[in-house]
């Protein structure tokens, strides 16, 4: 037998839902009331009040929108007052039992409790003056079909509320994802640009000509950076723009990363060692970023000249390890930027850790372990598997 999830289950509620059901019950309404007609003058005009009231009662249900409390206790009471009137147990009970569960389903709780206990009260003071149709079984179900609807349309309203919850906590995420990436983006490409500037200035009269070169740097950096914003930026085009090409960052535009920052005056080298797998797409991307951001931060705080970037690809994680020769003491007391802490929250992101201090033979060390759970075949041949992180 398959399971059913009634957190899942809730009435139609839509007008459309709303005018179908009030048309049913009151026609269902019209011919109980119908069996009540005879030659008795006074009942056919008991008949014609019980039906009139109960056609107010159904033409106030679709307005439950604009007015959902004052239609609500309108059909709680209005209801009431039928069954007082009328002799036959016809199906307007339906009406306030739908007007409970959209209450519910809208997070009123307390009115939705507050009207089925009046309910009840009503019915079970009816069962106690001898009424000939009401017994204590009709109140016992009563109060199960009102407690069962009203849980429903409470459990609905706290999935809604869920879903409301998670999509808007996938905003905030989304929203410092890009600013990350924008962060790093920028950071680098600035910074390279800013150090090829002072260099051009310091140049400018001793040396034209490398001051033109500076300046060349700066043209294809300034280029390079103003691309790869465009491709982060693209998360936020509008309807009628094109969606970006442009593949995301990864390990792939290592050489990118480290001829800019050659251009920048740094000695770069790549050591890689395992088996090369095609990382998953987070993983490559978030390496990308540690290198970009370590790269970043050796020219512009530690006074660099030396760096290696480790990658040693294991089965089941990446390791990384950008080790330059610079100031290291004075990198690790820098606190105006949020490159470390972004670089930390990337990682743990993925399940991975980071850490990033000074060296003890000088220098700073960032390292970092990114797990991944699949298996991907290598793109490359076996290379010396040595550990990198002991450099």
């Amino acid at each position: 037998m398959p399971h059913l999830d009634v957190t899942r289950l809730h009435l139609p509620t839509g007008p459309r839902a709303d005018m179908a059901l009030a048309g049913v019950v009151l026609v269902l309404a019209g011919v109980a009331e119908g069996q009540r007609l005879g030659p008795d003058r006074h009942a056919t005009t008991s008949v014609i009040g019980s039906w009139l009231l109960a056609t107010a009662v159904c033409a106030a249900l679709p307005m439950r929108r604009r007015y959902p409390v004052a239609v609500g206790w309108f059909a709680v009471l209005g209801t009431g007052v039928y069954y007082l009137l009328s002799t036959v147990d016809g199906p307007l009970v339906v009406i306030p039992i739908a007007a409970l569960y959209a209450l519910a389903a809208q997070g009123r709780i307390q009115a939705s409790v507050a009207m089925a206990a009046v309910m009840v009260v009503g019915v079970g003071a009816g069962a106690l003056a001898g009424t000939g149709d009401v017994t204590g079984t009709a109140v016992f179900m009563l109060t199960g079909w009102l407690v069962a609807v009203v849980a429903l349309g409470a459990m609905h309203h706290g999935r809604v509320a869920y879903a409301e919850e998670e999509a808007r906590l996938r905003a905030t995420q989304e929203r410092l994802r890009i600013a990350r990436e924008l962060h790093d983006v920028i950071g680098h490409s600035m910074s390279m640009i800013h150090v090829q500037a002072s260099a051009a200035l310091h140049r400018m009269k001793k040396d034209p000509t490398q001051a033109q070169d500076a300046l060349a740097v700066i043209k294809q950096g300034s280029k390079e950076g103003l691309q790869e914003l465009r491709a982060t930026l693209g998360v936020l085009r509008q309807v009628d723009e094109e969606a970006p090409t442009t593949p995301s960052p990864g390990l792939s535009r290592i050489d990118d990363l480290v001829s800019s920052a050659a251009r920048a005056g740094l000695d770069v080298r790549t050591e890689q060692s395992g088996a090369h797998f095609a990382l998953p797409a987070a993983v490559d991307l978030t390496a990308y970023r540690i290198v970009q951001e370590s790269l970043t931060n050796a020219v512009k705080h530690s006074e660099a000249q030396h760096v290696v970037i480790r990658l040693h690809y294991g089965e089941r994680k990446l390791t990384l390890t950008v080790q330059d020769d610079g100031q290291g003491a004075a990198l690790a007391g820098h606190a105006g930027g949020s490159g470390i802490a972004g670089m930390t929250e990337r990682a743990r992101a993925l399940g991975g850790t980071l850490s990033a201090e000074p060296g003890s033979a000088g220098g700073f060390i960032v390292r970092a372990q990114l797990p991944f759970s699949d298996h991907h075949e290598p793109i490359s041949g076996a290379v010396d598997d040595q550990d990198p992180a002991g450099g």
